[in-house]
């Protein structure tokens, strides 16, 4: 072959790694040993490229073209559970290679596969060679999450300067529909809906919804109670005309430079046909300032309405939104979400509190769910209850019904606040979930005792609690209760985990996932059903087996871990996957506009990247192993 011929194959073989992690990254002197060392092999549909009888591993091979199935071997059949679908620019098999052991899994051509084959010998060379390339063969899973991580970054990084600065356009900043009133409407009737609505100033619009005025709170002094004009006046008497109007495509920026120009304090944004889109006021122009965590809690604690949590709810997205834009992970942010709407329920509790007499009674406010896990992301309702003690000397009936009363308002409170009422009414307000402590305990035994699959369902909304306020001694209580009733019942966690079985992975065997066939959202894989839950589902069995009392599914795997003697990567790896799989959704949720809730887990992998595929290809692998755990833990 001549030097010409070699150096095009080199230069093909450079540009086609380049497209794939780690190879998009690695250092220039690297890649061309890479290129220049690898031999093209072919394997026709169904050969067999590994198996663990062929001895040690003597070649790394990366996928040029085709697909390879990866089968893990062994006595366990249950096949469906242990395969994995590679495709092109992954490489395999990295620990056998590195370990210089025969592999554990069966390779097998799905069709015509064409590969890249490193000699052991160039891959230690290559590993000496390229830090980049180290790194990802020693954290495999670890590596694809930080590159991913680094571009959700960069991604984010980006909109937060779009939509945090004087760029941004006032169609951006409106945050409510324009609130208008004709010119004839009564001055009584303006001033009344400016109440009610808690708004500071009123549009008068024409017939075709174009503004003609504006009348503000400072007005009702200045032009209505000095004067002494009756309240029966038609509001264009008193307004001020001709308003100060910008397209809603005009930017933040000059709508500050109308405001210091004419010293107004609202500039009105207008469609191309000019009718009223919504009003930009001074306050929205400071709120486009980054928020920060202690002015946030400050303005939780400090609330004295519930006008000013509900802006504090806002103020705690918008945070998020910058905490992503600067690579935190997964678990800081929903566990920094967590943390803030705990502060702000415990607010509008304190608030209720004092509109109802709840003295002499000792209770504790209960979040259930992501709440109660500490991993709430951006579409989370409401799941809470109430746990009360009841004396002799008390009226149970009596007491329920003022804690009732009392969890009507905080639950609807809450609702006002972004956090939606359960549709499924899992909420305090619901007698079936405002319970003394005896009856909690009692409910748990008798789901403990017959795990029917409305109870197994009940048990992964309910056992997962956590105190947010009141006497949070009822709760530890009620937990110690549960892990006794469930580690003297083997039947209950076999049960439990065969319910955390009842979905699988969306891998496919010849495509890289299987998405949804449903004809309302075709293509797209639940990453709460079929990805976050399997984590959720398996951390709770392992937890309720081994007594662990953490709800936190991160928590619960490391504490459970740690007694079922499971390797440190293994569980790393594991971590890895889900905080993977949280990002993912918390990236969805904030860029999903759609009113559908549901809508906003949902994911369409032909969106992705090809490092975001790769992740969320091999997240979707660990969630399977702690499936096959499972398996094998409890035989099914």
């Amino acid at each position: 072959m001549s030097q010409r011929t070699t150096e095009m194959l080199v230069s093909a073989t450079v540009e086609f790694l380049r497209a794939y992690p780690p190879f998009d990254r690695m250092e220039q002197e690297a890649l061309g040993f890479l290129a220049g060392h690898v031999k093209l092999a072919y394997y026709p549909k169904e050969a067999l490229l590994v198996t663990p009888e062929s001895g040690a591993v003597e070649v790394f091979r990366i996928i040029q073209r085709g697909k390879v199935m990866a089968r893990q071997s062994g006595d366990v059949s249950v096949m469906e559970q242990v395969t994995m679908t590679l495709g092109p620019g992954e490489g395999f098999p990295i620990g056998s290679v590195t370990a210089q052991r025969s592999s554990t899994n069966l390779y097998t051509a799905l069709e015509d596969v064409f590969c890249y084959e490193l000699a052991a010998e160039d891959f230690f060379a290559l590993l000496q060679m390229s830090p980049v390339f180290n790194l990802f063969c020693t954290q495999h899973i670890a590596s694809l999450l930080s590159q991913s991580r680094q571009q959700l970054q960069l991604q984010f990084a980006q909109r937060v300067a779009e939509q945090q600065t004087m760029n941004s356009p006032l169609s951006t900043i409106i945050k409510k529909g324009p609130i208008s009133v004709t010119a004839e409407t009564p001055v009584r009737q303006v001033i009344e809906a400016m109440v009610e609505r808690n708004i500071g100033s009123m549009i008068v619009v024409d017939a075709d919804q174009q503004p003609i005025g504006i009348f503000t709170q400072s007005d009702v002094l200045r032009r209505i109670v000095l004067p002494g004009v009756a309240l029966e006046t038609p509001i264009r008497r008193v307004m001020s005309p001709d308003p100060h109007t910008l397209p809603a495509a005009a930017h933040a920026y000059d709508a500050a430079l109308a405001m210091a120009e004419y010293g107004v304090r609202h500039v009105l944004a207008v469609d191309e046909g000019g009718r009223l889109k919504g009003v930009v006021s001074e306050r929205d122009l400071f709120a486009l300032q980054r928020v920060g965590l202690r002015q946030i809690r400050q303005t939780i604690d400090a609330a004295t309405s519930i006008d000013t949590l509900m802006q504090a709810s806002h103020d705690v997205r918008d945070l998020s939104l910058n905490m992503l834009a600067q690579g935190l992970g997964a678990e800081q942010i929903t566990q920094f979400i967590s943390a803030l709407n705990d502060a702000l329920t415990r607010r509008i509790i304190q608030l209720n509190l004092d509109r109802h007499d709840l003295f002499g009674i000792e209770w504790a406010w209960l979040s259930f769910g992501s709440e109660g896990r500490d991993e709430q992301t951006f579409s989370s309702d409401q799941d809470n209850g109430i746990v009360f003690l009841c004396t002799d000397l008390m009226d149970r009936e009596h007491t329920q019904l003022r804690l009732l009363e009392f969890a009507r308002d905080v639950n609807d409170d809450l609702d006002r606040c972004g956090f939606p009422l359960c549709v499924g009414d899992i909420m305090a307000r619901n007698p079936k979930h405002c319970l003394t402590l005896e009856e909690w305990e009692e409910q748990f035994e008798r789901w403990i005792r017959t795990p029917e699959p409305e109870a197994l369902l009940n048990a992964t909304i309910f056992f997962d609690f956590r105190p947010l306020f009141g006497r949070s001694n009822l709760a530890s209580r009620l937990r110690r209760t549960l892990l006794q009733q469930t580690g003297d019942n083997p039947l209950f966690l076999r049960m439990l985990a065969e319910n955390a079985l009842g979905a699988a992975p969306p891998l496919g065997l010849i495509r890289d996932f299987v998405t949804d066939v449903d004809p309302a959202h075709p293509g797209t894989i639940d990453l709460k059903k079929f990805g976050a839950r399997l984590f959720i589902d398996a951390a709770r069995v392992f937890a309720m087996a081994h007594g662990v009392t953490a709800t936190n599914t991160v928590q619960r795997l490391k504490l459970a871990a740690a007694q079922m003697n499971l390797p440190q990567d293994e569980v790393g790896a594991a971590v890895d996957a889900f905080n993977f799989i949280q990002l993912m959704r918390l990236r969805r949720q904030h860029s999903e506009q759609t009113a559908e809730r549901e809508a906003r887990n949902l994911l369409r992998p032909e969106d992705l990247n090809e490092v975001e595929r790769r992740m969320l290809k091999e997240a979707f692998n660990q969630a399977r192993k702690l499936q096959q755990r499972l398996r094998i833990d409890y035989r099914l």
